[in-house]
């Protein structure tokens, strides 16, 4: 079968490899579609870490060349040996949540306790092994898999998974129906933030700081009440008369500079919360000083923990709206590099998010 294999920085290869035999407990899915996540960006660029290296993985024991894709979709094409023929049947539609651990629950505290993102040794599938989702298809094991409804589509369920950060960022920070939010950075978590933060509540005071032009229109299309250009405008003044003088209740980093941790730490309201959901590239300097004196919440969200099935929910419920229309490519396996990767770092400012099929 196709895969796109992951060898280091700059060098991704569409091979054949052998196709996967479903193993106990698992499901054989045939893929539809996958993003391209802005780690995947960083890893073609750089080595970070979590991605494929020549040390074996803790979890997986694989080394490079590994299977990239972490935001996939498909459809089950055959059941291994022990998998629940009540729960899964071959032509179910499904995505996967791609987070794996340890899972000593003897010893790790956090796969004990089910926040399975918290574990030392969190990983992706799709990033240090275990098959991909930019291939034709993968063996997967059925904890990891969750059922889409019959009016979600695949190329939407493809989109599951970062939409899962965004929701999980929204829980966490304590988000409730009234308050108001900033979010720092218009790019595919960015936007999703705004959508996720729409279906908690669609009436809530919903700020965007983004200097490309295009994705403040995008921003805007979908539920920011409205969209600064921080390089031209004072974002403080902006989010103060949005307002009442006080600042906003949550402001969410997506970006990961020190302009947009900067803003966020001033622009919320005194014991207001800023989340942070980006990756950085550098340590950044925090002000101390203002989280003291505003007793300001600083946190960061890792990924998801056990939110997919009610995100799924709110899909199928039409509490989220017009994702489809956040694609704004479709490519094949064949060009993932010169039409996917390359066209996110070239043209960045036009693409939200690139989806492959296999």
């Amino acid at each position: 079968m196709k895969a796109a294999r992951y060898y280091g920085p700059g060098d991704i290869r569409v091979e054949q490899i052998p196709e996967p035999v479903a193993g106990k407990g698992q499901v054989k899915v045939k893929i539809a579609w996958n993003g391209i996540c802005g780690s995947d960006l960083h890893a073609f660029l750089a080595q970070i870490p979590k991605y494929a290296s020549t040390t074996p993985n803790a979890i997986t024991g694989e080394t490079l060349p590994v299977t990239l894709g972490h935001e996939f979709s498909g459809t089950i094409v055959g059941l291994g040996e022990d998998v629940d023929q009540g729960k899964w049947n071959v032509g179910k539609n499904v995505v996967i949540e791609p987070i794996i651990t340890c899972m000593k629950t003897s010893t790790c505290h956090s796969c004990a306790s089910g926040s399975r993102n918290m574990c030392p040794e969190t990983n992706f599938i799709g990033i240090c092994g275990w098959g991909g989702g930019l291939a034709e298809y993968i063996a997967v094991d059925v904890r990891y898999v969750h059922a889409l409804p019959d009016n979600v589509p695949l190329d939407v369920g493809a989109c599951v998974e970062p939409l899962a950060v965004a929701w999980h960022a929204v829980k966490r920070s304590g988000f409730v129906k009234g308050q108001s939010a900033l979010v720092l950075g218009a790019g595919p978590i960015g936007i999703f933030l705004v959508k996720v933060l729409r279906a908690f509540d669609p009436s809530a005071t919903v700020i965007i700081s983004e200097p490309a032009v295009l994705r403040r229109q995008q921003a805007l299309k979908h539920g920011a009440t409205q969209a600064v250009d921080p390089i031209n405008t004072t974002l403080l003044d902006v989010v103060k008369q949005a307002t009442g003088g006080l600042g906003v209740d949550i402001a969410f980093d997506a970006a990961g500079v020190q302009a947009t941790i900067d803003a966020a730490i001033a622009s919320v309201r005194p014991r207001g919360t800023v989340v942070n959901v980006a990756l950085w590239e550098r340590n950044a300097s925090i002000d101390m000083n203002t989280v003291l004196i505003k007793e300001i919440i600083l946190t960061g969200t890792l990924a998801y923990d056990r939110v997919h099935e009610e995100l799924i929910e709110a899909l199928a419920a039409g509490k989220i709206k017009d994702v489809e229309s956040l694609i704004t490519s479709r490519v094949a396996i064949g060009d993932v590099v010169e039409k996917g990767f390359k066209a996110l770092l070239n043209d960045k400012d036009a693409q939200v998010k690139i989806l492959i099929h296999p």
